[in-house]
């Protein structure tokens, strides 16, 4: 299984890759597109609106997450609406904040917002995962779990022909029974296909990311003059991200009520429909959103 939330990857999957690798990637959702789904589904309900009346707008690290927003896959007919209406980088949000002379030091502190209800600061909580990873070290700890009764706590990546390209793997009674990998940046993605193509693929899972570091290093976060990453500015991002605590999703209450009480169960059909896409060989020519950059 490959699981990527990179669109210019799908795209490239879908129009050059093709029946090689769309089958298998992960039909569950981005991120960005999940919350489009709860945001245009459950909140509009919870809040008695339409979901056209909402106007969503997502801030990422990555321009590729302006695409992915217009996919047909994410336009909801019945109510001419988008999931995520806007996309805009942090990069572009910082600008807009500097062609209008405002400093972070002049905005008033709010409250977290949240889509179930009340929420205080401490109650902010994340997932697995050091920095923009995390469906690596979460479906490897719950498959250990529930494929071979096993507990993991600490995951060890190993790193193979760079620091971008790491390996994880599961041993039992001396036999390695899951391994995963985490492949970063196009020339890991590139070496990860050829694989693939030659029936060399040994690995269960890969998490896929286009940029070198992950998300946290996408091109939309704010640069150095000479267009470079800030470093350590993204050494004091994944500071404060590692600081806030770990819940896991099966163990949080509100996603919990929000199955029961908006999806109709764990594994029903709305949640297909829901929470997932799919991924499949395009013609080239045949979308609207091919862009001549």
């Amino acid at each position: 299984v490959l699981t990527v939330t990179l669109p210019c990857w799908i795209r490239y999957a879908e129009r050059v890759l093709t029946n090689l690798v769309t089958p298998h990637i992960c039909t569950a959702k981005s991120p960005q597109q999940i919350m489009g789904s709860l945001v245009k589904g459950y909140f509009a309900r919870q809040q008695n609106l339409s979901p056209e009346k909402i106007f969503h707008v997502v801030v990422a690290p990555c321009y590729d997450k302006k695409l992915e927003a217009l996919r047909e896959d994410f336009y909801t007919a019945l109510y001419n609406s988008q999931e995520v209406d806007c996309v805009l980088t942090s990069g572009e949000i910082v600008q807009i904040m500097e062609q209008k002379s405002v400093s972070m030091k002049d905005v008033t502190e709010v409250a977290v917002d949240s889509l179930f209800g009340e929420i205080k600061e401490g109650d902010v909580v994340r997932h697995d995962g050091k920095r923009s990873d995390g469906y690596l070290e979460h479906i490897f700890k719950h498959a250990a779990k529930e494929l071979f009764g096993m507990d993991v706590k600490e995951i060890t990546y190993k790193a193979l022909k760079n620091k971008d390209f790491q390996e994880v793997t599961l041993e039992k009674d001396g036999e390695t029974v899951l391994r995963f990998a985490a492949a970063y940046g196009f020339r890991n993605i590139q070496n990860m296909v050829l694989k693939l193509k030659k029936g060399k693929f040994l690995y269960h899972f890969v998490e896929v990311l286009a940029c070198p570091g992950g998300c946290l290093n996408g091109k939309g976060q704010t640069q150095t003059e000479d267009g470079k990453p800030d470093k350590a500015l993204l050494s004091q991002m994944e500071d404060v991200y590692a600081a806030i605590p770990v819940r896991l999703p099966e163990a949080n209450a509100y996603v919990q009520e929000m199955y029961q009480d908006w999806l109709e169960g764990m594994d029903s059909r709305k949640v297909q429909e829901t929470l997932h896409t799919k991924y499949s060989a395009v013609n080239q020519t045949a979308s609207n959103l091919d862009i001549k950059w």
